[in-house]
């Protein structure tokens, strides 16, 4: 279990300083926001870029990732369906389907992956295909709803994903990677530099966010709240169980592998996402920490019956 203490452990004491600057005041009143700014339009693109640059793109059509994504689709599928239904609109059913089944594959995920499975090179499926595939998805969909964008033709809809800083970051490192070339280390370097800020950047502004917030589960996003995190802490897990001890006939390590990064919680960097484009905030920031919290048990009991 040290691999599960020692993930979450990490995160919480960056939420926590967060936290406490926010408390504080001593980054001023805008400090969260500058610091959700740079982790959108500098930072996290940097990352992802330097990251699927230098990425085997062969992993991604693993038996494995099959198995996350389609129970990453089943997910988001049901809150977008239950948003559909409710009501809540396009961008809280974004955020929430996003919420539901965009794991934290990155900061949290890989010390677990080294921890608990013994490779953090197990995450990068996942880590790719949200990279890749969900999260130019899900902004370009945010993009297209805002009601204050800019309308033009198909063509000009068709290319938001790359007016998009987060998505051109990773559709720009999947060039390289497939296309086999070497960036050089002078302009790599600068680069990893500034994706390193990411996740800090990030987790402090969550921690920021957290001032005078009320308990999750209550007031008028109490219904996206619960069925988001019950989604992700629970249905997510035990659907990736089902295909993968079912149709697709994983076993052992396999099945243990897929079981515990399905159970990954909510990304923080949802929250990033949310405060960019100021939909479903409270949503983001009270679904990842229910999800994270419920994590800790959740993530036990599966190494213990699978491990």
């Amino acid at each position: 279990m040290r691999g599960v203490l020692t993930g979450f452990w990490v995160i919480a004491v960056v939420i926590a300083v967060g936290y406490a600057l926010g408390r504080s005041g001593r980054i001023g009143d805008n400090g969260r926001e500058v610091l959700t700014r740079l982790a959108f339009h500098v930072a996290t693109p940097a990352l992802l870029f330097t990251t699927l640059a230098r990425a085997d793109l062969s992993v991604i059509l693993s038996g494995k990732l099959l198995v996350t994504a389609c129970a990453t689709a089943a997910v988001s599928g049901v809150f977008v369906a239950v948003a559909a239904v409710r009501r809540w609109g396009v961008g809280a059913g974004t955020i929430g389907a996003l919420c539901s089944g965009y794991v934290n594959a990155g900061n949290l995920g890989i010390p677990i992956a080294v921890y608990v499975l013994g490779d953090a090179s197990l995450v990068a499926p996942v880590l790719l295909f949200q990279q890749i595939v969900a999260t130019p998805v899900a902004l370009t969909v945010l993009d297209l709803s805002r009601p204050d964008r800019q309308r033009g033709g198909l063509v000009r809809q068709l290319l938001t994903p790359l007016r998009n800083p987060v998505a051109v970051g990773s559709l720009s490192g999947v060039l390289v990677s497939a296309s086999g070339l070497r960036v050089p280390g002078p302009v790599m370097d600068p680069l990893t530099l500034i994706g390193n800020m990411s996740v800090p950047a990030v987790l402090l502004a969550f921690g920021i966010s957290l001032c005078g917030a009320t308990l999750p589960g209550r007031g008028t996003d109490r219904g996206p709240v619960l069925l988001s995190a019950a989604l992700k802490a629970v249905g997510q897990p035990l659907i990736a169980w089902a295909l993968a001890a079912g149709p697709f006939g994983l076993g052992g390590h396999d099945l243990l592998d897929v079981v515990v990064t399905s159970a990954l919680p909510a990304a923080q960097n949802l929250y990033t996402y949310a405060s960019r484009y100021g939909v479903a905030e409270r949503l983001a920031r009270e679904s990842i920490l229910l999800s994270t919290i419920a994590a800790v048990p959740v993530l036990v009991v599966i190494a213990a019956l699978l491990g």
